[in-house]
């Protein structure tokens, strides 16, 4: 009996059938045979009672080989502690026992949820769930593959690049890359109407013309690189809709200056997510920690963008404050989801801004839940496994405050000074902040950051005068 539990990260990222589907071809002994789509499903096929889960595994039973697939199986099998209707407690006891039967044979069963730590821990012992496996977020790679798969029956210009589609497509799973062709279909079949339209309407019966079609003018419709570049811009991928954000739009331009900070984040972040193959060579920290420490509005979490879009990474920005949570256990696991889910769009940036909030020294009286969370990130940030393709940078203004096992090498053990702008990078912020702005050929950006007025002005300063110069 083999059996195993599929941890989607984010369950509509990826097609649950799809890879049952799959295992189900290569697997030519076993067929999909049944599927269990979420309680109300199950509780529809008899009433929503056990006997329903008894009768399911009896037929699959019956029909062996055959495929039991329980999609968000958290469902019914959440920690018993959590089950609040009785109704549900009977369901999870008895799928228990009907996975417990030595007596079944060639049956596959399948579980897929987004929750795993919902899962009650009965479930996840060998002899029930005994194989476990993490469905991730495509890389370039994949995401060229399922772009293939998906368009292997449309038809597309000559100069088509399906590469340069996934390059500009990070963050984007197959649910999304299938509604980016599905958009760039409508977008096409405008853009062909109108020009027919445009062609046709100097004649009479343009009406005619235009809503008719013939077999030949049909064959050589064709998809083209801009209406795919129209529609990725109004694709929202699934990353951001979960409160992700995909690779920023900030570059080192938009942060103006610090030059040595961008050399260190190129060689220890870009470098070895660009190179890999380089980078392991030479022997590459794959797991390093950066703190940024310095006065506040001078661009730590800009640089953090930029690193994360000169890299094409994945980005996720957390506040320390919004981590902490009275009710004992739930800041942690919100820690370890965070890092779940970096782990999951890799290669990825997590940015821990305000870190000291979470990072104090411990042992502090009432501050038991400051370290308690304090402990579990170091636990996160010591896997070595786990931290593969997360680079995590974190950003403060209190360094002395924070504890000082977090901040030795391994952990954040590169710290960074971000101090205020100097005259010229104070001139390279004013022009980045002002660059589409309609500035009258007078105004020279130059004068002003070298003027007494902007002398200790940082960022965050020079950012509001640049806004309220163009409200007077």
């Amino acid at each position: 009996m083999w059996q195993s539990v599929f941890e989607q990260i984010l369950p509509h990222w990826v097609r649950s059938f799809t890879y049952v589907k799959v295992f189900s071809k290569y697997e030519v002994c076993f067929y999909v045979k049944y599927f269990v789509n979420n309680e109300r499903d199950l509780m529809l096929l008899s009433g929503g009672s056990e006997e329903n889960i008894r009768e399911l595994f009896s037929k699959a039973y019956k029909t062996a080989p055959s495929i039991v697939f329980i999609d968000e199986i958290d469902a019914i099998a959440s920690k018993r502690v959590n089950l609040e209707r009785e109704m549900k407690r009977r369901i999870m006891t008895q799928l228990m026992t009907c996975m417990a039967d030595r007596k079944r044979a060639y049956v596959l069963v399948i579980g897929a949820t987004n929750r795993p730590d919902a899962i009650d821990p009965t479930l996840r012992r060998p002899g029930r769930f005994d194989h476990e496996f993490r469905l991730g977020v495509p890389d370039e790679n994949a995401r060229t593959k399922i772009l293939s798969a998906i368009t292997q029956n449309v038809k597309l210009e000559g100069a088509f690049d399906l590469v340069k589609v996934a390059k500009s497509t990070p963050g984007f799973v197959g649910a999304d890359l299938e509604a980016l062709v599905k958009l760039a279909g409508g977008i096409a079949m405008q853009r062909i109407f109108e020009r027919k339209l445009e062609l046709s309407k100097d004649n009479e019966d343009w009406w005619r013309k235009t809503y008719s079609w013939t077999p030949e003018e049909i064959a050589n419709c064709s998809y083209t690189m801009s209406d795919f570049e129209a529609a990725a811009k109004q694709v929202q991928p699934c990353l951001t809709r979960e409160g992700f954000s995909s690779v920023p739009n900030v570059t080192w331009d938009d942060v103006g200056g610090l030059d040595s900070l961008r050399r260190e984040f190129y060689n220890n972040i870009v470098a070895p997510i660009i190179c890999p193959d380089l980078a392991k060579k030479f022997g590459v920290d794959s797991k390093p920690g950066f703190l940024l420490y310095g006065p506040p509005g001078c661009g730590k979490t800009m640089i953090a963008q930029a690193v994360a879009n000169e890299a094409g990474a994945n980005f996720i920005h957390i506040k320390g404050p919004e981590l902490l949570n009275k009710y004992v256990g739930e800041s942690e696991l919100a820690l370890r989801t965070i890092f779940s889910r970096a782990r999951t769009c890799s290669p990825c940036i997590l940015f821990f801004d305000e870190i000291d909030a979470m990072t104090t020294k411990r042992g502090k009286e009432g501050g038991l839940v400051v370290d308690r969370l304090l402990t579990q990130l170091l636990t996160e940030l010591d896997g070595d496994d786990q931290r593969k393709g997360v680079y995590v940078i974190a950003a403060t203004n209190r360094p002395k405050v924070m504890d000082k096992a977090i901040l030795r090498p391994g952990r954040l053990g590169t710290h960074m000074y971000v101090p205020p702008p100097n005259q010229e990078e104070r001139e390279m912020i004013l022009k980045a902040l002002s660059r589409n702005k309609p500035l009258d050929a007078s105004v020279n950006l130059g004068a002003i950051a070298r003027s007494k007025a902007c002398a200790n002005l940082n960022g965050a300063d020079l950012k509001r005068m640049v806004r309220f110069s163009f409200l007077l």
